[in-house]
């Protein structure tokens, strides 16, 4: 765990964790289970889903000045195509989909920035992006559940 984290009660510990692109809950939640601190696990799904309304508009505001070709929107056109084909065939549940998959770059931060970039409506965008945070939730819950588990049975 970084060392600016280990000082912070667990709560905003938790908090913090959620919020760092690329992490999001999926650091926070098996940090929260290795750490016997299951209690937090509201708050890590609640941060996660506080992630989409600043994203959406903070993109709104910025992403005409981020230079073409820059690295930052390299990233994020990397992230509307991978998106795209999902939300092209499924529209909201495509979204929630790519949301969904536990994988650094498919979280909340990216499924924000694809609704963005696809010019979803931002409801149907923020049902999309919080459909697949609560299935990211609930498959990282029990993955890491089911490894702490396995480690007490041996």
């Amino acid at each position: 765990m970084p060392a600016f984290l280990a000082g912070l009660p667990p709560w905003l510990k938790y908090m913090a964790i959620t919020v760092i692109p690329w992490i999001e809950l999926r650091g926070a939640i098996p940090l929260a289970v290795q750490q016997a601190e299951q209690v937090y696990l509201p708050l890590i799904l609640v941060s996660n889903l506080a992630i989409f309304w600043p994203g959406f508009y903070f993109l709104e505001l910025v992403y005409h000045r981020i230079p073409e070709g820059s690295w930052l929107h390299r990233k994020l056109e990397g992230i509307r195509v991978k998106a795209h084909p999902l939300v092209e065939k499924y529209g909201v549940l495509g979204l929630a989909v790519f949301v969904a998959i536990p994988l650094p770059g498919t979280g909340a931060y990216s499924g924000t920035a694809a609704a963005w970039l696809l010019k979803m409506d931002p409801k149907k965008a923020f049902l999309g992006v919080s459909l697949g945070i609560f299935g990211a939730f609930f498959l990282v819950w029990g993955i890491s559940a089911g490894v702490a588990a396995g480690v007490k049975l041996f």
